[in-house]
């Protein structure tokens, strides 16, 4: 028998269905499904390190809905599926287990440091879009190309307050940028946390991180 997600409305079910979606286009390490007391929240990697070694930072991209009180679940999955009931999404048969499931951020602490015009985070987004389309030779393998993207997105950027690029990438992809917004960007402990109205990207900088701290740019009151 196939085990179910419910949520609160046909709107949400769609809403989830549109993050999964979209996460799926850009990562086959899938989504995140947490749900308790009510509250459904759905995070992806949009980058992530693949080995010890690597310094790529951790780029989260995470949208939180309600859901049924009842709901309980932790799981990773690549897909889900509309059912007859259209409160309902259908789980599939086994989950993923991707290394960066395990790499939790913190729930509070949050200090607020700065925001960031979305117009800049979308600006540096199509750059970056752009940069890998450049330098995306044809016939490039699959370790070339996962080395070009790790390279441009996972760079510090002084527009963006020397956030990695990929807090861009993440935003776009998910579609969290959503006209004229001031998205507050928030800090706790290694971790950054930008809030968009849509949702909420995180980044997780490599244990040596020379990362800038973030410029306000907003409109000085």
């Amino acid at each position: 028998m196939p085990h179910h997600l419910l949520l609160t409305d046909p709107e949400t079910a769609k809403d989830v269905l549109t993050f999964v979606g979209r996460a799926t286009r850009i990562t086959d390490d899938g989504v995140r499904l947490q749900a308790s007391n009510g509250v459904l929240a759905l995070t992806t990697a949009a980058l992530a390190p693949h080995g010890l070694f690597d310094s790529t930072p951790t780029v989260l991209a995470m949208r939180i809905v309600h859901a049924d009180p009842e709901l309980e679940c932790d799981i990773v999955v690549d897909q889900l599926t509309a059912a007859d009931d259209p409160l309902r999404l259908t789980l599939p048969e086994t989950g993923l287990s991707p290394a960066w499931a395990g790499v939790a951020p913190p729930r509070g602490d949050w200090t607020p440091a700065a925001t960031l015009p979305a117009s800049m985070i979308a600006q540096r987004a199509q750059w970056g879009i752009s940069a890998v389309a450049r330098g995306a030779t044809p016939g490039s393998g699959e370790e070339a190309v996962r080395a070009l993207r790790a390279a441009i997105w996972g760079e510090p950027d002084d527009d963006l307050g020397g956030l990695p690029r990929g807090i861009a990438f993440a935003a776009d992809a998910l579609g969290f940028i959503s006209g004229e917004e001031e998205v507050p960007v928030m800090r706790s402990g290694r971790w950054t946390r930008l809030a968009f109205r849509r949702g909420h990207v995180l980044a997780r900088g490599p244990v040596a991180s020379g990362l800038t701290a973030v410029r306000d740019t907003g409109t000085a009151g």
